[in-house]
Order: C-alpha cells, then sequence, then structure tokens
C-alpha cells in the first residue's frame, strides 16, 4: 500500500484490488452500505463515545451493521467503489469531527 495524500477529510491509501482492510481499533460497526455519495462501499466503526473509523470505496464488506469488531480483524477489501481507482479512503473522526488520521497511526 502507499499513501496517495493525507489530510483532515482523510488519506487516500493505494492498493490492490481484494487486499485486506483491517479494523484499526475495537468497536462496533455503525453503517455498513453504500449510500453515502462519493464513498462507495462505505465502513463506519464507533470506537466509543468520541471516536469513528471509516473505511471507504470497498469491494467486498465482510461486517454488518451492529457487529462488534477487533483490531485487527478483516473487515473488507479493498476496491474502487464511487471512485476511479483502487484504494482505501480512510478517516477519524474525533467528536464528529474529521481528523488527520496520520497522527493515530503507527508510522513507517
Amino acid at each position: 500500500m502507499a499513501l496517495l495524500r493525507g489530510g483532515n477529510k482523510g488519506i487516500d491509501i493505494a492498493g490492490s484490488k481484494g487486499q485486506a482492510i483491517i479494523a484499526t481499533a475495537d468497536g462496533r460497526v455503525v453503517y455498513a452500505g453504500n449510500a453515502l455519495r462519493g464513498y462507495g462501499n462505505l465502513i463506519i466503526i464507533k470506537h466509543n463515545d468520541d471516536y469513528l473509523s471509516a473505511y471507504a470505496h470497498n469491494d467486498t464488506m465482510l461486517v454488518r451493521e451492529q457487529q462488534e469488531v477487533k483490531a485487527g480483524q478483516k473487515i473488507a477489501t479493498m476496491g474502487s467503489t464511487g471512485t476511479s481507482s483502487t484504494r482505501l479512503h480512510f478517516e477519524i473522526r474525533y467528536k464528529g469531527k474529521s481528523v488527520n488520521p496520520l497522527r493515530y497511526l503507527p508510522q513507517r
């Protein structure tokens, strides 16, 4: 995977179709669908009262709403739904506001 772009509205990570998308932390799936324009197949996980993470443009979604997930669990496969190329769009929201996810992810 390679970082395509980053910022306060999330980051785009390039990869291969079918590549595993994993949950960044424990939580409950509060949305798994494709009704939000521009996100394609989207999964949103609520980690606690303050934090949500969002995983967009998935090919296959492997979780459903209200399902509990663990950090490191495979939740989807990478795809290009809602966009022109295969990628993961990843966002973290703190108290409803987008924050730069690079501040929360391990450095490489």
